[in-house]
């Protein structure tokens, strides 16, 4: 027997293959999408009574395919609409095309075509690449929902409209291409270490997809330090998971981790990249928050950290790609060295209103200040804000934990 969280389980850790898969296959993203959320909502009628298949993303994806088919012949009006058909069945579906072995990466390339905008290749990638819905992709971003359900539908019809191909870029277009693409894998896994909405903190099918996307793509372009500075953070941010939850799934924060849980194979890996990074001197965002990552990993305890290290580090970080989150992390660098009220000073020029951990770590800052009553104000507004349950419990414990002013 499976019940429907098992299926919403497989939904989760197969949704971005199956549709990359039928993309490959079809050349149209929007048949691709309806075919495996049809394919879902049948396993979610069999399933239950038959149990799940010995390999549920290879049932979906065949289902997939077999049910656009039925559309294509049930739609067709032409004669090329049964080829397509006819060719869609006796496809191979293990043919490889171009330097790109992984249906999922070549879907990453595809959408971060240059006729696109940097907003929107990146929210369409997340929406096929992870199966996140518009609200988890418009937190990403900041952005209201309908804002990102736009972007995102403007994205397909600009694919369809100018006959966008679906295809591997060549060895010269590939650098054009590389920026969305980093930044697309950074946020599927931003998404899976810390999931928008759920119980579950973490989804840890995401952060798996996000750093075996990132392996291939660095075996790709070995010479290119972004991509290994990005592999380097996503390593080090993932080693630290283990710690991340208690076991009863309630959320421990970096300072209150036990470090001794952290995975010591992903920590030797990552620094190892990052210090290869180093002897290249071409520092950019991703190695720099790498080498950030690198010296928390260092520190055996939350006290030894180097914090005058990190903030040398943000303030590069800061020069070179500035962000209103990079100024909020670079706050409490500065917290963690001058005191709360040097980092609240700092925190109150951002403007970051949506965003429930600028208003959480504001309101830490007023809670070391004794202002009580500011602080409860702020841990409200971040869990007004706050999607996910287990943020929620622990933005909730923060501010039953701050006294009256």
């Amino acid at each position: 027997m499976t019940d429907p969280d098992g299926v919403a389980r497989v939904y989760r850790q197969e949704y971005g293959r199956c549709v990359a898969t039928l993309v490959r296959v079809l050349g149209d993203i929007d048949l691709a999408e309806e075919a495996v959320q049809d394919a879902f909502t049948v396993a979610l009628t069999r399933w239950p009574a038959t149990g799940l298949p010995p390999s549920p993303g290879a049932w979906i994806t065949t289902t997939a395919r077999n049910r656009a088919i039925d559309r294509l012949r049930r739609e067709a009006s032409r004669a090329d609409r049964h080829a397509q058909a006819t060719l869609l069945y006796h496809c191979d579906e293990g043919q490889e095309v171009g330097p790109v072995r992984d249906d999922q990466l070549r879907l990453v390339f595809t959408c971060c075509h240059p006729a696109l905008a940097p907003a929107a290749q990146i929210a369409l990638t997340l929406r096929l690449l992870g199966g996140l819905e518009t609200p988890e992709i418009a937190r990403a971003f900041l952005v209201p929902e309908a804002t990102m359900a736009q972007r995102i539908v403007r994205a397909k019809h600009k694919i369809k409209d100018a006959g966008i191909p679906y295809r591997i870029p060549t060895g010269a277009e590939l650098p054009r291409r590389l920026p969305p693409v980093l930044a697309v894998l950074y946020l599927v896994f931003n998404e899976g270490y810390a999931a928008s909405v759920g119980a579950d903190l973490v989804r840890a099918d995401l952060c798996a997809d996000a750093i075996g996307l990132t392996r291939e793509l660095a075996g790709l372009m070995p010479d290119e330090p972004e991509v290994a500075g990005l592999l380097a953070l996503l390593l080090l941010t993932e080693s630290r998971r283990p710690a991340r939850t208690a076991p009863d799934g309630s959320m421990v924060l970096l300072p209150d981790q036990d470090r001794s849980r952290w995975n010591a194979e992903l920590v030797a890996e990552g620094q190892a990249i990052v210090r290869a990074c180093l002897r290249r001197g071409r520092p950019g965002p991703y190695q720099i928050q790498a080498a950030i990552a690198a010296v928390h990993s260092d520190a055996p305890t939350a006290a030894d950290t180097d914090w005058s290290q990190v903030l040398a580090l943000y303030d590069q970080l800061n020069a070179i790609a500035p962000t209103p989150v990079v100024a909020l992390n670079r706050a409490v660098a500065v917290g963690e060295l001058h005191g709360p009220a040097a980092a609240l000073a700092e925190v109150d020029r951002l403007e970051l209103p949506t965003y429930h951990l600028f208003h959480a770590a504001r309101a830490d800052l007023l809670a070391r200040l004794g202002r009580a009553d500011d602080a409860r104000s702020a841990y409200e507004r971040a869990l007004e804000l706050a999607t996910n349950e287990a943020e929620r419990a622990f933005l909730a414990g923060r501010l039953s934990g701050v006294g009256a002013g």
